[in-house]
């Protein structure tokens, strides 16, 4: 088991003074059989007039705010310690063939992954798509290896290079230019897995990494981070089997969840809307994953 004190700092700044700001974050990792969070607060400067904080559709921990204080500066912090251990490899539903995770053929069991069968709007399951899930899913092969093939294979034939697309980018162009971020190899995952029937949902989160050798860690260096998961049913319960594309593996205790859902749309990090006459605003990102003592 592994723990983690996660400070994630977002700095909003304006031309002009902002009369109102409404805001939503997911900046709460989520209590899972292997994450447990034992403390976490988000505050804003300048201080709300209100703030509320509560759970999505997902389970997901969001927070709402509302800033009537004029202001040309907006700081949203989000602080956490957490413990995460190592998932089960889930051995005996990897080996079962990957046609056999198809929600459709579990209907009681999984009624509840349907929704991540389903396409977006617009549409990402493309005949390109297609086209590029098609050779790794061979009939009857274990669903195990089927995803470390994708996962290979994204994290080969891609190269990521930082901002070469945004949040809005289509997983038909990341797959025509063969370039983007993490998360959109997490989506050209996800889009292959729905494309041959299987439930795959959008992870968002942070990966704790370590610093070069000899080098001491640079506080408020990492930054967040996206991976997938596929959904694996058992004999009796389903379970969802997370990978990463990005650094062509499986998720382990290195990965901080905080929120899932169909698509990035889902689970950003912040959104929200605000009055002013500005022109110009400015962005600043500072996210540190620091390792406390283990337990």
């Amino acid at each position: 088991m592994r723990r983690y004190r996660v400070t994630h700092r977002t700095t909003y700044g304006y031309s002009d003074s902002v009369s109102s700001s409404y805001g939503r974050g997911f900046l709460t990792p989520r209590d899972l059989p292997t994450q447990r969070v034992l403390d976490h607060a988000v505050t804003v400067v300048p201080t709300p007039s209100d703030q509320s904080s509560g759970h999505d559709v997902y389970g997901n921990s969001d927070v709402f705010f509302h800033v009537v204080t004029a202001h040309q500066k907006l700081v949203v912090t989000g602080e956490s310690t957490v413990e995460v251990e190592r998932p089960s490899d889930g051995a005996g539903a990897q080996a079962r063939p990957w046609e056999s995770a198809r929600p459709r053929v579990n209907p009681l069991l999984g009624a509840t992954a349907v929704e991540f069968v389903l396409d977006l709007l617009p549409p990402e399951i493309t005949d390109a798509v297609h086209e590029y899930a098609a050779p790794t899913f061979t009939p009857g092969r274990p669903i195990g290896e089927v995803v470390a093939e994708l996962t290979h294979r994204i994290y080969t034939d891609f190269t990521y290079e930082s901002g070469s697309t945004t949040v809005s980018t289509q997983v038909d162009e990341v797959l025509r230019e063969r370039s983007g971020v993490c998360q959109d190899f997490a989506r050209v995952a996800i889009a292959c897995l729905r494309s041959q029937g299987l439930a795959a949902r959008y992870v968002s989160g942070y990966l704790a990494t370590d610093p070069p050798p000899g080098r001491e860690r640079m506080v408020g260096a990492d930054a967040t981070h996206a991976w997938a998961a596929v959904w694996l049913p058992g004999s009796e319960t389903a379970d969802w089997l997370a990978f990463d594309p990005t650094n062509d593996q499986f998720a382990d205790e290195r990965y901080i969840t905080v929120a899932w859902g169909r698509d990035y749309a889902d689970v950003p990090p912040l959104r929200g809307v605000i009055y002013t006459d500005a022109k110009k605003s400015t962005i600043a990102v500072s996210v540190d994953v620091a390792p406390l003592p283990e337990v």
